[in-house]
Parts: C-alpha cells; sequence; structure tokens
C-alpha cells in the first residue's frame, strides 16, 4: 500500500495536530521504531508499520527528502527502510547483499542516492545505491575500518565517507563518489578507544567523534582529510560518550552520555566555548542518541528508561522539558537513536 493511502486509513494520526516535523526514535523493545508528528509538542503517535525491523533498533534516519525512513537494527536484514508519508508504508525489499552483522547506525547522502550502514562483522561498513529501494551493493573500500562499524557520516557536500570503530584508529575516512576512494591518512591525534557517535559541522569544515576514553569527544578542523584536533572542552562530558549533534547554524554542539546529567551541550565557533547549564529536568539514564530539530528549536535525546525519549525547547540553552509522549516509545528496553524529518 502506498503511504498516502495509509495515512488516510490511519486517519492521519493524531487528527487535528498540525506537525512541523515529524521525529522518530529507535528502540531495543518492540516496535523498535516509533515515530511522533511534533510541533512543539508530541501528536499521537503513529501506526507502527505492518513489517516491524526485525530486533533491536539502533539508529534511525530519514531521507534528506524525507520520503523514506531507514532503520538499523541488531537481526537479519540489519536495515529496514520504508516509504515515510505522515506514516509507514510497505518495507522495501532486503538489499540483495545485506550487511553481515548486526546495524548499528544507517545515514542517507546528502542528495539521498546513497544509503550507509556501519555494522558488527568485516567489512564494518556497507553502502548502497538508493532509488525508492536498494540497488547494488557498492565494492567494499580496499582499506577496511579495523573492527565492528559504531558509526557513519556523509560530509554536507557529500564527498567523503567517514565510520567510527571499535579499535584503532578509531576512525577511518574515505573520499567518496558513488564508491570508496583511498583511505585518508588517520588524524595525527586519534580518538582514545571505541569511536561511536560522528557527525560533520553543517558547513563541512569540522568533524565530531566521540568515543570511551577522556575527552570523550574529538573534533577536528576538515578539509578532504583530517586537521588539527581543536582544544578538548574545558569542562568534558563526564563518561564515555555516544551521540553527537550540531546545531542547524553550526552554533552549538550536544554529546549524550553515559553518566549524570547524561547530555552536554557547548557553544561552537572554531572551537568549544563554556558549557552550558544542564536542563532542569534531566534525561533519565544514560544518553544515547541525540539530534536538534531542522529549525534549531528543540533537541531531542534517546535514552536507557522510560520515557526513553525526551525533547527541550533551545535557544542557547535549555528551556523547560516538553511532557512526554502519551504514547511512550516501545513497552521496555531503551531509547537509542532519534532522527527529525526534514519537514512533515
Amino acid at each position: 500500500m502506498d503511504p498516502n493511502s495509509l495515512k488516510a486509513l490511519q486517519g492521519a494520526a493524531g487528527a487535528g495536530f498540525a506537525a512541523k516535523f515529524d521525529l522518530a526514535i529507535a528502540t531495543t523493545a518492540s516496535p523498535y521504531v516509533n515515530v511522533y508528528p511534533w510541533n512543539s509538542g508530541f501528536g499521537t503517535k503513529y501506526s507502527d508499520p505492518s513489517t516491524l525491523p526485525a530486533g533491536n533498533g539502533l539508529m534511525v534516519a530519514f531521507s534528506p527528502d524525507g520520503a523514506d525512513l531507514a532503520v538499523a537494527h541488531y537481526n537479519s536484514p540489519y536495515v529496514s527502510v520504508y516509504p515515510w508519508s505522515s506514516g509507514f508504508g510497505t518495507k522495501y525489499a532486503d538489499p540483495s547483499t545485506t550487511p553481515t552483522g548486526g546495524g548499528e547506525i544507517v545515514a542517507f547522502s546528502p542528495d539521498g542516492a546513497d544509503l550507509a550502514v556501519a555494522h558488527q562483522t568485516s567489512p564494518y561498513v556497507s553502502v548502497y545505491p538508493w532509488s525508492s529501494g536498494f540497488g547494488t551493493k557498492y565494492a567494499n573500500p580496499s582499506t577496511l575500518p579495523s573492527n565492528t562499524g559504531y558509526g557513519v557520516a556523509f560530509s554536507p557536500d557529500g564527498a567523503d565517507l567517514v565510520v567510527s570503530h571499535h579499535t584503532a584508529p578509531c576512525v577511518s575516512a574515505y573520499p567518496w563518489s558513488s564508491g570508496f576512494g583511498t583511505k585518508y591518512s588517520d588524524p595525527s591525534t586519534t580518538p582514545g578507544s571505541s569511536g561511536y557517535g560522528c557527525t560533520f559541522s553543517p558547513d563541512g569544515a569540522d568533524f565530531a567523534i566521540t568515543h570511551n576514553s577522556s575527552p570523550y569527544i574529538n573534533v577536528y578542523q576538515w578539509s578532504s582529510g583530517f586537521g588539527t584536533k581543536y582544544s578538548d572542552p574545558s569542562t568534558t562530558p563526564p563518561a564515555r560518550a555516544f551521540g553527537v549533534a550540531f546545531s542547524p547554524d553550526g552554533a552549538d554542539l550536544a554529546v549524550a552520555h553515559q553518566t549524570s546529567p547524561f547530555i552536554s551541550v557547548y557553544p561552537w565557533s572554531s572551537g568549544f566555548g563554556t558549557k552550558y547549564a544542564n536542563p532542569s529536568t534531566l534525561p533519565s539514564w544514560l544518553g544515547f542518541g541525540v539530534a536538534f530539530s531542522p529549525d534549531g528549536a528543540d533537541l531531542a535525546v534517546g535514552f536507557d528508561s522510560s520515557p526513553r525519549i525526551g525533547v527541550w525547547p533551545w535557544s542557547s540553552g535549555f528551556g523547560t522539558k516538553y511532557a512526554n509522549p502519551s504514547t511512550l516509545p516501545g513497552a521496555s528496553g531503551n531509547g537509542r537513536g532519534v532522527a527529525w524529518s526534514p519537514a512533515a
């Protein structure tokens, strides 16, 4: 069934609620992916897809045009993609060559023409042409990431692809042009251990990666390869960090991490400013996914205990946390990655 027909049958979940965006979260318990309309608060949760992801949902991503929603998950086929139009359409056919192990994260290229999945077993990253369905998997890079891929990000111009991974050098970067080029040199100062989340600044001038040893966040200058690492923030995240996101204007940098306050946000201007004050209502446990809304007005965090998702107004600091959704994501389990649609 096409997604517009499905939307009509679902009664346009949250009828009367004028959604500005849609907000998705992956969870480690069924239904593994949950989506809500959003307009300065949660609307009624959309109906679950008719074919659920096969296991623990780890990360979610909308295509740049908002027409598709991808989920990375633990069980085969390790990635599931659905048409999206204010509701789930029928799941696309699996790729003919699936990722080889548990899907950790998924990312569309900026033009929407390619879809990358970082995963648990060699080759640790798989990339496919995307056009309302999977094309034939691209050849693996000649130099693979060294272990489990935990993060993957395309540069804003689509010319580079970076994978964060479990063992040294913990990050591998490649030129990208409908296939992998020769791996760039490692940064002179590599992440300490277990690279997790990674992202580029909106202007492509900087690259951030979270990891498992102090200072838990590294940011590098970027210009077709790694430049000099910026100085660490004066107040570092207190423990292993996972999700990382720049605000749409590039003026702030958010990090989700393992111990309280579970979310840390810094002003960013070619370097870290003084950490913003913590929100008055913290996430309830380990912060995993983090994402700013496309207009920069809100900040969503996925975390490891009920209610599993929290959203705060954002304006150079945290506002009062929004009320939880009436239907929480997942009946149990942990909140993982979060993603906003480009528009509802």
